[in-house]
Parts: structure tokens; C-alpha cells; sequence
């Protein structure tokens, strides 16, 4: 804990509904809302606004999705307050989306967490618990009349298939907030401070097709192409887990199509890669090793002609890294806000992506906190209904800037 960190009497504090709070977050969890289709989920969280009093003129949705590629039902949800007092604007942010799983979930109650009735389905915490603790923060002040710093809340789209809704979010309508707090992860203690960074990769192989009976030695074999390329990556220490000196990172090959008959010679092959460091030159080197790769494979398989395969290799930036200091203005208000509720802060540096890796590269540094969540992304998905109750008194003490 920074030695600024200070501690409050908690009876001073704004409380939050604990059983509002908690069916805001069930109705959230089961409206359907994966990436790219949020309009309903946006439609809920705005019905909720204009109950509690909000103009229809502080709220509007921006044109992201013409940038996103494959587009979507909707942009980014925000919405701009003025301020009761004078100080610094705040940002709270919680992305809409959820992945596939997500889908058909029926929230339940069990014991001291939620859980989707469906054991089929994922329940959604991840992120609809983040999207409710924004949303209850902004009743809250209505309901009490609490004074409160300007604030936007924003409510991004299609985190979950690239942080696409804070990469593209048009910044000029956010107000230009100082402070930032983005809610995605479980425990509610910990503050994230830093995260990885990404490059997504498509690699495509051109081989040649001919009768893999007759006359193989006419064709170039993608696939052979392919299994030179991973095995030159697995040898030289540059796939999976990749700790060169003092240097570390992390390669995946997660998706590989090719061929539709044994008696073909494969000539065409897809692959979808990623890599990830902390370290921005370094993710390059594993970009360019990969690359490399690929074409020193292509070089080596040569049919009775002397033909090569030809390679296409894509790489997008998904995500840049970023690192906060512990002094830095929106951790320092996250830890007195987490230490305010009766909890040990804590910072953390993540391994995965964030709204908050875009938010922060472009400008509005941006700390990510817990809302309860476990296990996400899997059918054994929870809601632990206390934590989610301490991060939406955390959301309301730092919407308020109570502490």
C-alpha cells in the first residue's frame, strides 16, 4: 500500500441496496448479449438510466461499430453526468458483452454465490457483474442524491473478441476523464494495473495440389510446410511458454484448417496465432521469429520442379501493453476506495487483455478492479454475491469520491 493510502470510518460512507443490486446483476446475466449483439443488454442498462431520472440527452452510443471489423448491432454506451462538485472527471466502465457460452443462462441463487440454472451454459458474470457495478454506482447517487464529480459512464462493446469497443471508442465524446476505473475480474481487492500485450497472426501457405498417389512428387504439401515451421518453433524454444535471458513471453497456435481428401496433396493451409509479452520489442522479436519461421519452412519443401509454397503472414496488434505506477491518480483513489469497504488492496499485472490496455494506450490510464467473479468463460461460472456487493460499494465510493 502506497504510504497516502488512508482509512475511513466506514459509517461515513454510502451504503449501496444490497437486494437491488443483486437482481440488477441477475437481470443482466440473463438477457443474451454476445460480442456483436449487445443492443439488448444496451436497452436494459438505458431503460434502468431514464427510470432513475436521467435525460435521453446525456445518453448516446457512438460510432465505433462502423470501425470494428464485421461490424455489430450497436457502439459504445455512454453517458455523461455534471458534476455536484468540483473536481477532476471520472470515468467508470464495464464492457457489455459476453462470450457464446453465455448464452441461454439462467441465473440462480445458490447459497452464497449465483450460478446458471443451465449446465450448459456459462452465467455471464464476466462481464454483465462489471456492466452492474457501473449501473448500480450511477442509481445509487440518483436514488441518495449524492453529491458527485462529473462522471462517464461507458459501457463498451466486443471485449471478448478483441477489446474492440475501447480500441475504437470515439474518445471526444468521453468528456476527457482523469480518472478511470474499468470493472472485469473476480476478487475485488485487487487492483490491475498493467497488462500484456497481443499480436494476433494469420498465416496462409500456397502449396501446389496434384494426386497424392500418382504423381505426389508434383505437389507442395501446405501442411508439410506447416509441420516444419511449428517444429522449428517448438526446437528453438519460441512456442508456448518463451523465456529467452531476461526476456519472457507466450506463443499459441490455436486454430490450423487445411485439406479435405487423403489422396491430395494439400495446397492450401490456415493458421491463427497469437504472442503475447509485456514487453513491446520483445513481442515483435516473436512476431518476426514466427514469420521467419513460416518462410524458412516454405523454402524447404520443393516438389520434382523445384517449386516453393508461398506464404501470407498477417499480424494485428490486439492489444498494447501498459503499467501503471502505484502513484498514479485512479490507483491511488482504488486502493483508499478498497481499503474504505474493510478489504487489503492489493495491485496485480495481468497475463491477459483489457478494456483497460486500449483505454490507457490512448491516453485515460485506466485501473481494472474485481466484481466476484470465478471460473468465467467456463460452464462452472459464479457470482460470489459478497464480492459483488464490495466492488458495488467500491464503484460508489469512487463515483462519489467519497474517499
Amino acid at each position: 500500500m502506497p504510504a497516502a493510502s488512508m482509512k475511513t470510518t466506514a459509517k461515513k460512507l454510502p451504503g449501496v441496496a444490497r437486494a437491488a443490486a443483486v437482481r440488477r446483476a441477475m437481470d443482466l446475466m440473463a438477457i443474451p448479449g454476445k460480442s456483436k449483439q449487445e443492443s439488448r443488454v444496451a436497452e436494459y442498462i438505458v431503460a434502468r438510466l431514464r427510470d432513475a431520472g436521467i435525460p435521453q440527452s446525456a445518453i448516446s452510443f457512438d460510432a465505433s461499430v462502423r470501425d470494428i471489423p464485421g461490424g455489430g448491432e450497436i457502439g459504445n454506451l455512454i453517458v455523461k453526468l455534471p458534476g455536484m462538485l468540483k473536481a477532476p472527471r471520472r470515468m467508470l466502465m464495464a464492457h457489455m458483452d459476453t462470450v457464446p457460452l453465455c448464452v441461454g443462462a439462467r441465473p440462480v441463487r445458490k447459497g452464497p454465490v449465483i450460478v446458471s440454472k443451465d449446465a450448459h451454459t456459462a452465467l455471464g458474470a464476466d462481464d454483465r457483474a462489471g456492466a452492474s457495478v457501473v449501473l448500480t454506482a450511477a442509481l445509487e447517487i440518483l436514488r441518495q442524491k449524492l453529491p458527485h464529480p462529473p462522471l462517464t459512464l461507458f459501457w463498451p462493446v466486443q471485449e471478448e473478441i478483441g477489446l474492440y469497443g475501447a480500441r475504437f471508442a470515439d474518445l471526444s465524446k468521453l468528456g476527457q476523464p482523469e480518472l478511470c476505473f474499468n470493472w472485469d475480474g473476480g476478487d475485488p481487492e485487487v487492483a490491475v494495473t498493467g497488462a500484456t500485450g497481443d499480436y494476433n497472426m494469420e498465416i496462409e501457405i500456397a502449396g501446389i495440389a496434384s494426386h497424392a498417389g500418382v504423381h505426389p512428387e508434383h505437389g507442395v504439401s501446405a501442411i508439410a510446410v506447416a509441420g516444419l515451421a511449428v517444429a522449428d518453433l517448438v526446437e528453438n524454444g519460441w512456442h508456448g511458454l518463451i523465456q529467452k535471458g531476461k526476456h519472457t513471453g507466450t506463443s499459441n497456435i490455436g486454430f490450423v484448417h487445411a485439406g479435405e481428401a487423403t489422396n491430395v496433396v494439400t495446397p492450401h493451409l490456415r493458421l491463427h496465432a497469437e504472442v503475447r509479452s509485456h514487453d513491446p520489442k520483445f513481442r515483435q522479436r516473436l512476431r518476426d521469429e514466427f514469420e521467419n519461421a513460416f518462410v524458412r519452412a516454405a523454402k524447404k519443401v520443393k516438389n520434382s520442379r523445384g517449386e516453393t509454397a508461398k506464404v501470407r503472414f498477417v499480424a494485428d496488434l490486439k492489444y498494447e501493453s501498459f503499467r501503471l505506477d502505484e502513484n498514479q491518480p485512479c490507483v491511488r483513489s482504488a486502493f483508499r476506495a478498497i481499503e474504505a469497504v474493510g478489504l487489503t488492496p492489493c495491485a496485480r499485472i495481468s497475463n491477459g487483455g483489457l478494456d483497460a490496455n486500449w483505454t490507457s494506450a490512448r491516453g485515460l490510464p485506466t485501473v481494472t478492479l474485481g466484481a466476484g467473479m470465478l471460473e468465467v468463460h467456463t460452464v462452472n461460472e459464479a457470482l460470489d454475491i459478497e464480492q459483488y456487493l464490495h466492488a458495488c460499494r467500491i464503484g460508489l465510493l469512487l463515483a462519489t469520491a467519497a474517499v
